[in-house]
């Protein structure tokens, strides 16, 4: 492939939609991992300047990792944000490491880091716009050695803390939905906090937004994360990926809509779901060019 920016249509016209979810999908494949962050990034500040022409508030879900934390520094160095009125956008989160609030592992205490602090520090993004997931009141010590029993319930009253503030904060809305929510994707095609045939896949119920995620397959076990109807409910899914170490995720997903063995699959949204990965990410994708 030559250093250059490839668009590709990756619905197949004899599935239609994603499952259930009312999405066609769409894949941007950038030269590098620089590129792919800054054009996320631009993507994002544009986007949300152009729907804050249509309605009152937008409400965005972000995303942790590498690669999301790296876009959201792009964002916070992008001449872009000059032209979003941030008091009318409220930042939400996908998911995330149920541990201390100051732990370094948080998304929120990343995001805040990278961006989001930067814009409440010059009065750009008020403070009560930021909505954290609910942090562990607990010690790290305490938390290791409680029962499994006590972790789920601890888990069960953040999730339907954080599900009670999304529906009041949305109520409002006449889509009360989020309005785009940005993920990362795992090598093993999990995203958010959903991973293969784990308990937190099999929340079906659209009035729950939120779930508790115990026994992660990956550190730390505790989690929150949104749930699928709730995420497919998202008007724009933004899929982000990059690195050799994701191609194989990234090609399962999309050859594969809906397969429970890869959770990213079931990413859509209800206007548009995109995959922006970068060209070491599409290595396994050559086949789509073909």
């Amino acid at each position: 492939m030559s250093d250059s920016t490839f668009y590709i249509n990756t619905t197949d016209d004899d599935e239609g939609d994603l499952k259930n979810a009312l999405a066609r999908r769409e894949m941007v494949i950038y030269p590098t991992k620089k590129i792919l962050v800054t054009a996320v990034a631009t993507r994002l500040l544009l986007k949300i300047s152009d729907l804050l022409t249509k309605q009152e508030r937008v409400d965005v879900a972000l995303t942790g990792g590498g690669t999301g934390i790296d876009v959201l520094r792009a964002a916070s160095e992008n001449t872009a944000q000059g032209i979003i009125e941030f008091p009318r956008v409220h930042f939400w989160f996908g998911d995330e490491r149920f541990v201390q609030k100051d732990s370094d592992d948080r998304n929120a205490k990343q995001a805040r880091e990278a961006w989001l602090d930067s814009l409440v520090r010059n009065g750009l993004l008020p403070e009560e716009n930021i909505h954290e997931m609910p942090a562990d009141t607990r010690t790290r010590q305490e938390a290791d050695v409680a029962p499994a029993r006590t972790n789920d319930e601890i888990l069960d009253a953040a999730a339907q803390t954080y599900n009670d503030e999304l529906r009041e904060a949305l109520a409002g809305k006449d889509n009360p939905v989020l309005d785009i929510a940005l993920f990362g994707v795992g090598p093993d095609g999990h995203f958010a906090s959903l991973f293969p045939h784990h308990h937190a896949m099999q929340v079906h119920d659209p009035d729950v937004r939120v779930t508790g995620v115990s026994h992660s397959p990956k550190m730390p076990p505790l989690r929150l994360s949104l749930t699928l109807p709730f995420i497919q409910s998202t008007r724009y899914v933004w899929m982000v990926a990059s690195g050799l170490t994701k191609a194989d995720a990234v090609h399962s997903a999309i050859d594969h809509p809906g397969d429970p063995d890869i959770p990213s699959s079931f990413a859509a949204g209800r206007h548009q779901t995109l995959w922006m990965i970068d060209r070491e990410a599409f290595s396994s994708q050559q086949h789509l060019l073909d």
